[in-house]
């Protein structure tokens, strides 16, 4: 192994050492996976890269390049042209995935979770200090600077978490960053020859201290030293740091901390765990409560809402909070002809729920709550402040329950300006089958309330979908996209969905997080599990306000303003059709929430599964994009075999000549057995030397090859053939050249490990004549191409016209 490709090894695995400090900032650690097999990747461009002797500034320049494709293939693969270049709506993206990762990084608690902001942050700093490592260590011969970008990652990470392991990932760090000192080092003093320490106190003498000396060596000692400073600077920096809390880099969106395990929604927005509190095999109880609803079916606790949406995600804006009022204003857009009954509840939360945003019921008109609360006005939430939570929070709300005609959201007026602006805003990535998808289904409709009607009732039973909480989370345009064709999901997907399509309509709509109902006891309270959790869309229209409207299947209830030629003041009546699992709490779990997820995906869940047959409803994949799949699936598994097929077919081509029989074809078929000799020691990790005659090249290979009997004799036989061919006036004959050949190679074969034969094999280290062989053919072209410009010019003088007259 050359002492570059040590040296990159040693960076490799120094930037890893140092990443895993970053384990601790978030929930999973699966993206340091990811990291690793992209950060492999630009390590080897870089070494090919310098294998072809190119500049140095072109070999970063390579990498960088080779690690945009990466991400782009990772993040950004369904804005990208063919799938791997990155045009601009690629680039567009990853700036709106790292603006959204910038603004996750400062709303969750420590550990976060890995959204896909976050994740391209993560594996995206990882690749940036690899390629600064790499770059200083490997390609410009400076590994002491390297130790700066190292320093960074560790420090920035040991900062940010509480110290529970800190100690095991600095001395990981360190301990990579001496590993890359010492490896540099020894790839300078090899430049010189055998490295000399002195002689040996142990007997051996002179000789022993060639081989290894009895005091450290100027690298070993200039790399403790080194060390010693930068591992002090790593431990005072974390020091001196503050410690950050309530959010990854101290925001003022807060959290709650770790929580208290799993089954929590304990980030600052639930989305984050909604789907695994969705598929919890136990239904937890998080919180009870009392009311005198006279719609129980209604009763939603809503958490907060989500109105911004930046293409990658649907999050809350950032607002001011101000101190909460004795009584909460008036509802938005609520005019005063919508019947309205004030309703009071006693909610207890349990101990277990950890969760910054209060659940209320909306809209709430007043709250009694003790405690460190914020209101925010624009989404009448209350807000934890100073690392408040609902921890066994005890407290009573008054709300509204608001009951509007269909006629008076028929009839609603249009909305404010700048409420519409804000409320309709759409991302430039946003697919263009979201808008058509939502002309079609409300093809027909007169206004707004009739397409939103029309949107629900096509999620909800007449589109095909199929409630399913095992499918991916998301909520990107590509979710959407995916959502819309695969036509499977459960309420993040139903909820984003439509509020995007309502969004492309013009009608103003956000996402409400929280609970549905949950379930009534013995005793009158009501009990709300983690099976509970649940998201809706909210569409405005002005005169009644944000509007509850219910697109999942089997979850919740449907509102009754909804449905056709129906009363909304009696919810009681035994005739009201309802799409719903209940129309209101039960003692009993409905039979899609006690229903296996297996089967609620083969459709045997009874009347409250969606019915119709799943499927993609577009048509299949056009024969471009299959051939260009299987094109890219060819590549992947014949790349790798290229330089074991090439060395096959070399080795054959050396070999298998046995025509001819002048002294020439002979001499021809000694020096193709040697060049394959050559290569195959080389393969086997002795690099050849040019300096050397062929019988000093034979016992250097013998030596380091560990060659003894048959394959010794075989290859100074060969040697010695080869003398002769080159010095001696008539060769004799070489007849056993080939069988020499195979000798040899058995013995190096035998005596490499299973390492060093599997690696002989498939990556022969030898097929790098191919890029020489590439290189100098360029260069001739070159060469050729300049002498006929050259001689054009010439000729061009030659037969310009003279410029006298007459």
């Amino acid at each position: 192994m050359s002492g570059r490709t040590r040296l990159a090894l040693c960076a490799y695995a120094a930037t890893m050492m140092a990443a895993g400090a970053l384990l601790p900032l978030v929930e999973t650690s699966a993206w340091v996976l990811q990291a690793a097999f992209l950060l492999a990747l630009q390590t080897g461009v870089g070494a090919l890269a310098r294998r072809m002797r190119t500049a140095r500034v072109l070999t970063v320049a390579l990498q960088v390049l080779g690690t945009l494709l990466a991400l782009t293939v990772v993040f950004a693969r369904e804005h990208a042209w063919f799938g791997v270049l990155p045009g601009p709506q690629a680039g567009r993206y990853l700036a709106e995935l790292l603006t959204t990762g910038a603004d996750d990084v400062g709303r969750y608690a420590i550990p976060a979770p890995t959204t896909e902001g976050i994740r391209l942050m993560l594996i995206g700093g990882v690749l940036l200090i690899g390629l600064a490592v790499d770059a200083l260590a490997v390609t410009f011969r400076a590994a002491a600077p390297a130790g700066l970008p190292l320093l960074a990652l560790y420090s920035v990470a040991a900062g940010l978490s509480d110290g529970g392991a800190g100690w095991l990932w600095f001395l990981l760090a360190a301990c990579g960053y001496l590993v890359l000192l010492l490896a540099e080092g020894r790839d300078r003093l090899s430049r010189w020859g055998r490295v000399f320490g002195g002689v040996s106190r142990t007997s051996g003498g002179l000789a022993a201290g060639l081989e290894g000396s009895g005091r450290a060596s100027a690298s070993v000692r200039t790399g403790r030293r080194i060390g010693a400073v930068v591992l002090g600077i790593s431990l005072a920096v974390p020091a001196a740091l503050p410690a950050l809390d309530g959010g990854l880099l101290g925001g003022t969106g807060g959290g709650s901390g770790k929580g208290s395990g799993g089954g929590t929604i304990s980030a600052v927005n639930p989305l984050v765990s909604l789907q695994n509190n969705l598929n919890q095999p136990e239904n937890r109880e998080v919180m009870t409560y009392r009311t005198d609803s006279g719609n129980p079916q209604d009763f939603y606790l809503r958490i907060l809402a989500l109105d911004q949406f930046d293409g990658s995600e649907w999050r809350p804006s950032t607002r001011r909070l101000q101190d909460v009022p004795s009584r909460l204003p008036q509802p938005a857009g609520l005019g005063a002809d919508v019947s309205v009954t004030e309703i009071r509840t006693n909610i207890s939360a349990s101990r277990s729920y950890q969760q910054t945003y209060l659940p209320l019921p909306y809209p709430a008109s007043e709250v009694d709550i003790q405690g460190r609360w914020r209101y925010e006005p624009e989404g009448r939430t209350l807000v934890g402040d100073d690392g408040q939570t609902t921890r066994g929070a005890r407290y009573e709300v008054s709300s509204l329950s608001v009951e509007p005609t269909a006629e008076q959201l028929a009839g609603a007026r249009a909305p404010r300006s700048d409420l519409a602006r804000e409320y309709t805003r759409v991302p430039r990535s946003l697919p263009d089958v979201v808008g058509r998808t939502a002309r079609q289904v409300t093809e027909g409709a007169s206004d707004d309330y009739e397409r939103a009607v029309k949107l629900q009732d096509w999620f909800a039973s007449e589109g095909g979908f199929r409630y399913d909480t095992t499918v991916t989370s998301g909520t990107g345009t590509a979710a959407i996209e995916r959502f819309l064709k695969d036509k499977e999901g459960f309420c993040v997907h139903f909820s984003f969905t439509m509020a995007a399509m309502a969004r492309t309509l013009g009608i103003p709509a956000r996402v409400a997080v929280g609970f549905t109902p949950g379930t009534v006891q013995a005793d009158g309270s009501v009990s709300v599990g983690l099976r509970d959790a649940h998201a809706w869309p909210e569409l405005y229209f002005e005169g009644v306000g944000w509007t509850r409207f219910e697109p999942t299947p089997s979850r919740g209830s449907t509102p009754a303003y909804t449905l056709p030629d129906a009363p909304s003041q009696d919810p009681s009546d035994p005739a009201l059709p309802t799409d719903g699992a209940s129309a209101a709490p039960t003692a009993a779990p409905s039979a899609t929430e006690s229903c296996p997820a297996q089967m609620r995906r083969q459709g045997e869940c009874g009347a409250s599964a969606a019915p119709g047959a799943v499927g993609s409803s577009g048509p299949g994949n056009p024969a471009g994009r299959i051939a260009l799949w299987a094109l890219g699936s060819l590549l992947v598994v014949v790349l790798p075999l290229l330089p074991l097929l090439w060395r096959s077919r070399v080795r054959a081509r050396r070999l298998g000549s046995s025509g001819g029989r002048i002294p020439a074809d002979a001499a021809a078929r000694v020096m193709a057995g040697w060049r394959e000799i050559t290569d195959t020691a080389w393969d086997h990790g002795i690099p050849p030397d040019e300096s050397q005659t062929p019988r000093k090249a034979a016992a250097r290979v013998v030596r380091l090859g560990g060659l003894q009997g048959t394959a010794a004799a075989a290859i100074h036989r060969v040697a010695g053939a080869v003398e002769r061919v080159l010095y001696a006036p008539e060769p004799g004959p070489a007849s056993a050249a080939a069988e020499d050949v195979h000798a040899v190679r058995a013995g190096l074969r035998a005596s490499a490990g299973r390492w060093g034969r599997l690696r002989a094999t498939l990556a022969p280290r030898s097929s790098v004549r191919v890029i020489w062989a590439l290189s100098e053919r360029r260069a001739e072209l070159g060469r050729r191409w300049s002498a006929r410009v050259g001689r054009e010019r010439w000729a061009a003088r030659l037969r310009r016209p003279s410029r006298q007259q007459g």
